[in-house]
């Protein structure tokens, strides 16, 4: 079903390959059922993918719409993952493979480089009605109870030998044969099936000996990346391309690739003249299965500059790792205080048998101490490997039958410890023991990185909590609700405050907002928010609290500005008392539930004129009125008129008249928590007045 779907959606359309991907029962992944058109290992970064990876695939399945990457700088631009494996020209399009009801997958195809800059109407016509008969299909075969699996991939190889089936087939490998210049014939895996004399002797390996492996594999001194990349940019965007590579001791060749869709051409020359390549020409490399082992090198390492915390990094190495080596679950370990502590997991079905690792000393007789404390991988193919070096059961998790313990080691000093599990015993060759560890260096950084920002996002957010209440005083006559979000940028930490304070008579009530949200605006709040709460206990009215706090901030001298709202509340008279400094004005909702924006007579910023004057407004306050005050983090937003966003708020200010203070303010609140990119704090009061018991 997939594959015959894949091979007519890439002729209908004129693309040269692409791939099927069906999300999996138990996770949201997406696993890649099937390819066309280029070998699978290209790929091989993205066979698994998170449903919430920024990737066109998932992307096109998450907002059911197609995706359309016009070129290469298109994709480094808003995909650069891909772009640093695949840094060649070619176009994309993904679309998702879903009905109404239920997602099922996704598809993505690619067109050479050559291909014009937007996706024809027609097209986008065709692949979105082919997504859909599949989906349609899919949605039959769950409910005929027929599973749909990986299936072959659609790759147009060439036969490795061939027997001259006609004469003219024979005129033309005596032509080839008499030709000055090496030829040779690869598949789409980059494999010899035919070279001519010539070729052999420019590369001086037997014909015999090229027909069937890796142009790479065969000649030593080709065996580098840099070559290798030539083969898959040309399979990739389907473009010509050459390069010049020295054949020791000191003769430079030419070679030029001419791609298809169902192999390449190669050309090989003698190069006439090459500038200072001699001493820049890259060294022979060893193995062969450098393509793979680079690319995901590559994609973590791209994926890893965008991981924040700890649990990004463990997400990261369950979607990109641990399905390229065919690890079925894994643990980060960390230590603290001479113990180990679990700091995530992926791919346990019960937890518990990774929690007993958490608080075991480092001396313990268990690999992932041992590793962690030496610096040292451990790599085990089966469960008596194991249990011979490590008797102790506690160090073997049930179910898993091999392990590779890395230790991930950043700034010269062990972070943590990386555990890859199999549910098989696997063999662990010398190159995949090497790429592992190279990797975990990677991962160790992008998690000291992580360890280091939550330790300062937990400093932040215990620093704010105790700056701000802990809680509001229950008054008579008062009902209160309140909430604060910190930006979503630098510390998430800010200047915005608010308290409310017993008086005699009622309360006070303040809200304000000191520039920036960093350390030194949050201490510069802290004392403000004491400042006031001293003024308002010594008796000071509203216009004399905002001039003692406005004295205060100049005294102290930290170039900084805050603006304020301080109000009396008065509920036995059913009034309040209100001055404001520079701040967003408050909103009053009547018990009808129409709303007033308080126009308030005010004063400057505070810390910015020592004899600045803060004048009062009086306002009645009927019981069962509603008093908001927020700051300019609620409403303001980029691109949105301030008046506008007022007036949007004061809407929905004014609905659910019967809803309590505390659902109220989280659905003022509900958007702005949504926001990801939240550029500024945001901090809420609600006060409203009610018949004292």
């Amino acid at each position: 079903m997939l594959s015959l779907t894949l091979a007519a959606m890439l002729d209908d359309v004129h693309a040269h390959s692409g791939a099927v991907y069906l999300l999996a029962h138990d996770e949201p992944v997406l696993e890649m059922a099937v390819m066309a058109g280029l070998p699978r290992a290209f790929a091989a970064p993205w066979e698994r993918i998170g449903l919430g990876t920024p990737l066109p695939v998932a992307e096109a399945l998450r907002e059911r719409r197609l995706v359309w990457v016009s070129g290469e700088e298109e994709m480094a631009k808003r995909y650069p993952r891909i772009a640093v494996v695949l840094p060649y020209p070619f176009a994309l399009a993904a679309m998702p493979v879903a009905t109404p009801d239920t997602r099922y997958g996704a598809v993505f195809v690619t067109w050479p480089g050559s291909h014009q800059p937007e996706l024809s109407d027609r097209a986008r016509g065709h692949l979105m009605a082919a997504c859909e008969r599949l989906a349609q299909r899919l949605e039959r075969a769950a409910a005929e109870n027929r599973p749909v699996g990986p299936e072959p991939d659609l790759l147009a190889a060439l036969p490795l030998t061939a027997a001259a089936g006609t004469v003219g087939w024979m005129e033309a490998a005596r032509m080839v044969a008499r030709l000055p210049y090496g030829l040779c014939a690869l598949d789409m895996h980059g494999r010899i099936s035919y070279a001519n004399p010539a070729a052999a002797e420019m590369l001086g390996v037997p014909a015999g000996t090229l027909l069937g492996t890796q142009l790479w594999a065969a000649v030593p001194w080709l065996n580098d990346p840099m070559y290798e990349d030539q083969y898959r940019a040309a399979l990739i965007s389907q473009h010509v391309t050459s390069f010049v590579a020295l054949r020791p001791p000191g003769d430079w060749l030419s070679f030029r690739l001419y791609p298809s869709t169902n192999g390449l051409s190669l050309r090989i020359a003698r190069a006439r003249a090459v500038s200072d390549m001699s001493r820049t020409g890259p060294r022979p490399a060893e193995g062969g299965r450098r393509l793979v082992t680079i690319s995901h090198v590559l994609s973590l390492a791209s994926a890893l500059t965008e991981a924040v915390g700890v649990q990004d990094v463990v997400q990261l190495v369950a979607d990109e790792i641990a399905p390229a080596v065919g690890s079925r679950a894994l643990v980060i370990l960390g230590s603290h205080g001479g113990r180990l502590h679990v700091l995530g997991h992926r791919g346990y079905p019960d937890p518990s048998v990774v929690e007993r690792w958490h608080g075991a000393p480092l001396t313990a007789p268990i690999p992932g101490a041992h590793v962690l404390s030496t610096g040292v991988p451990a790599f085990f193919d089966s469960r008596q490997q194991l249990e011979h070096l490590y008797p102790i059961r506690q160090a073997t998790p049930d179910g898993m039958a091999a392990w590779a313990y890395l230790p991930l080691i950043a700034s010269g000093r062990p972070v943590g410890t990386c555990v890859l599990a199999f549910t098989e015993p696997h063999a662990f060759p010398a190159d995949e023991r090497a790429v592992l560890t190279s990797l975990s260096g990677l991962i160790a950084q992008a998690l000291e990185r992580a360890l280091l920002y939550d330790a300062k996002n937990q400093l932040a957010h215990g620093l704010q909590a105790a700056l701000l209440p802990d809680s509001l005083p229950s008054l008579p006559g008062i009902e209160a609700a309140a909430r604060y979000l910190p930006a979503t940028q630098g510390m998430e930490i800010g200047g915005d405050f608010y308290d409310l304070v017993p008086t005699g008579a009622g309360a006070a009530a303040v809200i304000g907002d000191v520039q920036g949200h960093n350390v030194t605006a949050a201490g510069l709040m802290g004392q403000i928010r004491t400042a006031v709460r001293a003024y308002t206990t010594v008796g000071q009215s509203p216009s004399e609290v905002m001039r003692s706090t406005n004295r205060l901030l100049i005294d102290l001298g930290a170039e900084l500005f805050a603006s304020c709202v301080y109000l009396r509340l008065d509920p036995e008279r059913g009034r309040v008392v209100m001055a404001r400094a520079g701040h967003p004005p408050p909103l009053l909702r009547r018990p009808d539930g129409r709303v007033r924006v308080l126009d308030l007579a005010g004063g400057p910023l505070l810390g910015i004129e020592g004899p600045a004057r803060y004048p009062t407004t009086e306002f009645a306050l009927a019981p069962g009125s509603v008093l908001a005050l927020y700051t300019d983090g609620l409403i303001e937003s980029p691109g949105v008129d301030i008046e506008d966003a007022l007036a949007e708020l004061g809407e929905r200010f004014s609905q659910g008249g019967g809803e309590s203070l505390e659902a109220l303010a989280d659905r003022l609140v509900r958007d702005t928590a949504r926001d990801e990119e939240r550029l500024d704090d945001v901090a809420l009061l609600l006060l409203r007045a009610r018949t004292s018991d």
